[in-house]
């Protein structure tokens, strides 16, 4: 019997990307992934899914499969899907891919500067701005904002878009699939809001402790895809870009 097919156009590298990434995630065994059927150049067959209520029951069990894929870990921060070759995508932006030991550092030069750079270009990082993103680029260098977690196997656009709910469960789709700090992936979710948050919250605790102070951290993490849509979209994203820095410099 043929599965329904949900195709989805594209270019061949940010294509192969999105399906590298869902073959990692699945790997982990800890949530639903929307599965992959054929991949072209000029498209992506995913397995068509549908969307059912979301539930504080099934929010839990989200999170508790949050924490499981996270803790399946990943070779190095900034380090992309096993086989992948060179940068990623986030949306439309490049996603740089490196090999760093420390989160502080990673985040510093694969994720911040870069947005950094693409904001200067486009004329929405004034100095001021620009000020606070060195002060900042530097603590973290520094090792000031680093623990002792090991990178975290991540979603990476985990925004609540990029979660389906379904009859199986919550079902991940369109990744940016990369090591990182698990206290990413929380806020992304937090960043555009998720059904029954706290549910999510508190069944990824059930499984995997989150560090004192998650919460505050939770503008630090979000910075860096706060920035991208500063890139993208501009206009309320740069403020926020803006105030973001400012509360972390």
């Amino acid at each position: 019997m043929n599965r329904p097919v949900f195709r989805k156009p594209g270019a061949a590298r940010a294509l192969r990307w999105e399906a590298a990434g869902l073959a990692w995630l699945a790997a982990a065994d800890a949530l639903p992934v929307v599965d992959v059927l054929d991949i072209a150049d000029d498209h992506l067959d995913l397995a068509a899914l549908t969307s059912v209520t979301p539930t504080a029951a099934a929010a839990r069990t989200f999170g508790a499969g949050l924490a499981r894929l996270h803790d399946a870990g990943a070779d190095a921060f900034g380090a992309p899907p096993p086989g992948w070759d060179g940068d990623g995508f986030i949306g439309r932006c490049p996603l740089v891919s490196a090999s760093f030991e420390t989160w502080g550092e990673y985040y510093a030069r694969a994720r911040l500067s870069p947005i950094g750079e693409a904001l200067r270009a486009t004329g929405d990082l004034p100095p001021e701005a620009a000020a606070d993103l060195d002060r900042l680029t530097a603590r973290l260098c520094a090792g000031d904002l680093d623990d002792d977690d090991p990178p975290a196997r991540l979603h990476g656009d985990l925004w609540s878009g990029n979660v389906m709910w379904t009859a199986a469960g919550a079902t991940l789709i369109d990744p940016a699939a990369h090591g990182g700090h698990r206290e990413t992936d929380l806020a992304m979710l937090a960043l555009f809001g998720l059904p029954h948050l706290d549910a999510v919250v508190a069944g990824y605790q059930s499984v995997h402790r989150l560090r004192p102070g998650w919460r505050h951290r939770t503008g630090l993490h979000q910075l860096f895809p706060v920035g991208v849509h500063a890139v993208l979209f501009g206009g309320g994203y740069v403020a926020q870009t803006h105030a973001l820095l400012r509360r972390w410099a």
